[in-house]
């Protein structure tokens, strides 16, 4: 149902500023922690004494200590120590690949010995003064796949979002769709409207007139094994679009790590980063809380998606052209899954 040889956003920098964090992840309960040198570790969140949590331990040179009965645990998931015990004959646990880069903690929840640091995404907004980045994390109650749907089909948003990012003019213009590689892109382009209400205020943060009729763009850019970044913005007619100059348009790009939790619940990080008046740090803050709210809408339609699908699991669903962009997402989820469970299978015998 989902890939673990790979790299997802496992959790924020300030999620173990204090005390170790457990989370599950691809059905995987870890324990991430700072050890030595502030290294971030992450290791199986169980003590091999009597099963308890590690991760509602605490951190002691390095090593995380359960706080259960005092085993001592290292990065690596071998037992260093325990009081009045000899632990060289423990079993060790799990001990999972982690990377902390450009503000988020990632981990590879599969095989640590095939992790490629290499591999973990960048992107331009980031470490770039030019960009200005404000986001949060939902746990959501569904199907990591249900919030791929959503992301890669904007029509929602003319029904979802009306008093923000919605319009009729959404649900009136084409969609194309394209697949390169193991990437999706969804786009829609429309002309000579009025920006909605986000857009309107956008534009006037930047200094552009919010009333003009604009150019407006959606580009939703899917890659395994769940990201979704989501091109938005907003132009004045005539001026380039996209590639307007800076003081007639605002852009921003949606920022989308989808992180399985178990095959019906999701770590959600979301956020926006925009390249217009990058140095306001209160409008970041207003932007940041404004998406916290558009998003809680999508929550709940997703949520209760996900009761409906349980409660109905025989039911065929429409498959419009307007899905095309989640149903090719999919599949290239499932033929990495299957790519990936043939090498394990052919690896075990």
């Amino acid at each position: 149902m989902y890939l673990k040889n790979t790299w997802y956003v496992a959790c924020t920098p300030d999620e173990i500023a204090d005390k170790p964090l457990g989370r599950q992840i691809c059905g995987e309960r870890i324990a991430f922690y700072r050890g030595k040198d502030n290294k971030v570790c992450a290791v199986e969140d169980f003590c091999p004494h009597r099963g308890a949590a590690l991760s509602l331990g605490y951190v002691e040179d390095g090593n995380l200590v359960c706080g259960y009965h005092g085993l001592v645990m290292g990065c690596e998931g071998k037992p260093v120590a325990m009081p009045m015990q000899r632990v060289g004959g423990f079993p060790c646990v799990k001990r999972y690949a982690v990377v902390e880069r450009n503000n988020f903690i990632w981990v590879w929840p599969g095989d640590p010995d095939k992790a490629d640091e290499s591999l973990v995404p960048s992107f331009e907004w980031e470490n770039n003064p030019e960009w200005a980045y404000g986001g949060g994390l939902f746990h959501v109650k569904c199907d990591y796949r249900l919030i791929i749907d959503n992301l890669m089909d904007l029509t929602h948003e003319t029904y979802v979002h009306t008093d923000s990012i919605g319009q009729e003019e959404i649900d009136e213009s084409p969609v194309n769709t394209a697949v390169e590689g193991d990437s999706v892109i969804t786009s829609r382009y429309m002309e000579g409207i009025h920006p909605p209400p986000f857009w309107q205020f956008a534009l006037k943060q930047n200094g552009a007139d919010p009333t003009a009729e604009v150019e407006r763009w959606q580009e939703s850019h899917f890659s395994p094994p769940s990201h979704v970044l989501i091109d938005v913005g907003v132009a004045h007619v005539g001026k380039g679009g996209v590639n307007a100059p800076q003081q007639h348009k605002a852009r921003s790009i949606i920022i989308d790590f989808i992180t399985p939790e178990t095959e019906t619940t999701t770590w959600y990080f979301w956020g926006m980063a925009r390249n217009f008046n990058p140095q306001d740090t209160a409008l970041t803050g207003n932007i940041q809380k404004e998406h916290k709210r558009i998003f809680l809408q999508d929550v709940d339609v997703l949520e209760a998606q996900q009761r409906n699908l349980e409660a109905n699991p025989g039911r065929r669903l429409l498959m419009l052209n307007i899905d095309s962009g989640g149903v090719q997402a999919r599949r290239i989820i499932e033929r990495l899954v299957k790519q990936e469970q043939e090498e394990s299978a052919a690896s075990a015998a």
